[in-house]
């Protein structure tokens, strides 16, 4: 009898090995559903950046929440203020201590400008024309540039009415008072 060549002993092997790998994959499908294929290393990084990717969106997620809950919070504080009475004039606010809202524009002033425009565009308009006036006008242009133009034109309509309701102060008065920076 003549020997096997090793190129056949090869060949053999590698038949049983496919064969053995062909079985053992049908049998640990069939095992359950649950059970799952073995992952290869590209699997596992491509499983792992999408697990990242949606915890990141997740925490997004929890904080858009809490920054909602934050405004609704502050226009329900806001709202909760004692109404005028009849013994102030209907355009004026009530005269608290500290006004309420310059806290508020303060807090917004120090915002991104993009996540500001977010949460005040969910204010009432009279509370979003109040904060805004009270906030310096470089960060009142970049809120208003990051909101929705509808949004943006309803504050500016709401503070340009304000700003024709109020008297105009005297030419004597004007002069005689520095001009702000």
């Amino acid at each position: 009898m003549s020997r096997p060549s090793l190129l056949l002993l090869t060949a053999f092997s590698a038949a049983v090995a496919v064969v053995g790998n062909t079985v053992g994959l049908a049998a640990t499908v069939t095992e359950g559903a649950a059970a799952e294929a073995p992952t290869s290393r590209l699997g596992a990084a491509i499983a792992s950046d999408i697990s990242e990717r949606d915890k990141a969106a997740a925490r997004r997620n929890r904080a858009l929440d809490l920054r909602e809950q934050a405004a609704q919070a502050a226009e329900s504080r806001l709202r909760a203020t004692p109404q005028p009475s009849a013994a102030t004039p209907a355009g004026e606010a009530p005269a608290a201590g500290p006004d309420q809202y310059d806290d508020l524009a303060r807090i917004y002033q120090v915002m991104k400008p993009a996540a500001a425009a977010v949460v005040l565009e969910q204010l009432d308009l009279d509370v979003q024309m109040r904060v805004a006036q009270k906030m310096r006008e470089r960060s009142t242009a970049m809120i208003l540039a990051a909101m929705t133009p509808k949004g943006a034109a309803a504050l500016t309509m709401a503070m340009a009415r304000r700003r024709a309701a109020t008297p105009a102060p005297s030419p004597a008065l004007a002069a005689a008072t520095p001009p702000r920076r």
